[in-house]
């Protein structure tokens, strides 16, 4: 009896493990979106940072598989990295760990939470968590740590009823200390507190909207000068 009570466990630990796999969950993702061979969209940035006032910008992104990016737009645009190139390609696509850390309800939907460390020193980032929609296999947040550009959150809004694994909304949110700009001779008994009471978060909003997928991008594109 203790024999087929260990063998049931045995399976039961083994199914549990499998469907809890970060790789596996990860891959999944990658997979959905290589239905997405090349896209261009427009796009609408609303930037709130208490020390910027700029209006909203409208530009243009085109995208191409693996990673060919181009922004176009005819005025200053404050976008951050991730912004022009959400797909999970981009995030992984240097070596690392994942760590499956547990389910979590986002929005009335129930995700994987899963942590990314990289194995590479080479790169600014130093820890990733990632919100993975388990239905439909994308990425609803990520949650990022760096060596000098503080923290970051992406929080990626889809439409439903888009076939395609591409958000509709995008937030932006950034921290960084901007206690040390343009000052000298702290003390070195103020300093940490002062750093703390003077962190700064701006946010960035962006509104996709006519996506044009899977219509074919000439690679001469993307071998124009960003604007």
């Amino acid at each position: 009896m203790k024999f087929v009570f260990a063998l049931v466990f045995l399976f039961v630990f083994a199914a549990f493990a499998q469907m809890n796999d970060p790789d596996k969950i990860i891959a999944e993702v990658v997979n959905e979106f290589n239905k997405v061979q090349d896209y261009s969209v427009d796009v609408r940035i609303k930037l709130d940072v208490s020390f910027i006032k700029a209006p909203d910008t409208e530009a243009k992104i085109y995208f191409k598989q693996p990673d060919k990016v181009n922004f176009v737009s005819e005025k200053f645009a404050m976008v951050p990295k991730e912004g022009l190139d959400f797909s999970p390609v981009g995030l992984l696509k240097k070596n690392y760990t994942s760590i499956y850390v547990k389910e979590e309800v986002l929005n009335g939907i129930m995700h994987s939470v899963i942590k990314i460390i990289p194995l590479e020193d080479r790169g600014d980032v130093i820890l990733s968590t990632l919100w993975i929609d388990n239905s439909r296999k994308v990425i609803s947040k990520v949650e990022s740590s760096t060596k000098t550009s503080g923290t970051f959150l992406m929080e990626l809004i889809y439409d439903r009823n888009f076939k395609y694994p591409l958000p509709s909304k995008m937030i932006f949110t950034f921290k960084f200390k901007d206690g040390m700009r343009g000052r000298r001779n702290i003390d070195p008994d103020e300093s940490s507190k002062k750093e703390k009471e003077e962190e700064v978060t701006g946010k960035v909003y962006l509104n996709y909207s006519n996506y044009q997928v899977n219509k074919g991008i000439d690679d001469s594109m993307f071998e124009k000068k960003t604007k």
